[in-house]
């Protein structure tokens, strides 16, 4: 997918995901992995079905298709948002778009071996509502090279339009749930494999990819590396009243999950004005 493709409501995205209304994870009967119990016990029954934050969340938090009656005000500069997985199956994005949400992150891929059979009614039916929408593939770096997961990630779903609506794509890297929690990678390892990913995804879409992660697996698996705060926005987790602090060096935080209750719940830090200039670069 093109960095520059302008402006249909339909985007290639679509063209290139899976057909909507399948219940299973669309991952090859290849796939290499098989949850470890503690991601079972956090509703991973099967390689493909990560998602963002699994450690912090439970089965009963990662389910629910409808929205809540909107949450207290956040402070006047934010803009409140929204990701979503296989989990969530066919989303009720007008639901969410009256409880206030205005943007929203759609799982794509996993590994080189997995595309969300949900993606095209996530993706597109959060920009039919109205919000602001991006792709995020869920990072296994044990099994294949960051530079063929970020094709793998764009190829199917994970590209960008300067349409004003999509968000750059986001690198999900964190705990592993299939085994070692860095991936059998060295902090220097790792280090390369996530520049290998956003290299290569910078030169297929023109854009610095978000990177999600958390403190305490980035100062782990990293070694809390600050090679990419000048570069690529961060997307912290942290399920509390305030981001605390950031992992790398990065001197804000672009985007907060803040919650995984009942769907995991996001801020954007700046108005929707900002939104909208992160979405066009």
């Amino acid at each position: 997918m093109k960095s520059l493709v302008t402006g249909a409501a339909v985007t290639l995205g679509l063209l290139l995901a899976p057909l909507t209304g399948s219940t299973l994870a669309t991952a090859r009967p290849d796939a290499p992995h098989q949850p470890t119990p503690e991601a079972r016990a956090h509703g991973i029954t099967r390689a493909g079905e990560a998602f963002m934050g699994w450690r912090q969340s439970t089965p009963s938090t990662t389910a629910p298709t409808t929205a809540i009656a909107p949450a207290a005000m956040a402070p006047a500069a934010t803009v409140e948002g929204i990701d979503v997985s296989s989990h969530q199956g066919n989303v009720n994005w007008a639901s969410w778009w009256n409880a206030g949400k205005r943007f929203a992150y759609v799982k794509a891929t996993e590994g080189n071996y997995y595309t969300n059979p949900y993606f095209a009614q996530q993706y597109n039916g959060s920009y039919n509502v109205g919000m602001i929408r991006g792709a995020y593939h869920f990072a296994t770096p044990d099994d294949s090279s960051g530079a063929n997961q970020a094709n793998y990630f764009v190829d199917h779903g994970g590209g960008w339009s300067r349409d004003g609506r999509t968000l750059p794509g986001a690198l999900d890297i964190e705990y592993n749930p299939y085994g070692a929690t860095c991936y059998g990678k060295t902090q220097a390892g790792m280090v390369s494999w996530i520049r290998d990913f956003l290299t290569t995804y910078k030169s297929r879409t023109g854009r610095d990819a978000v990177i999600y992660t958390n403190l305490d697996w980035w100062s782990r698996c990293t070694g809390n590396s600050t090679a990419f705060n000048g570069t690529n926005p961060l997307w912290v987790a942290r399920y509390a009243s305030a981001p605390g602090t950031l992992p790398g060096g990065w001197p804000y935080y672009t985007f907060w999950q803040y919650s995984s209750s009942p769907i995991d719940q996001n801020r954007f830090n700046g108005d929707q004005t900002r939104l909208v200039a992160l979405a066009n670069g």
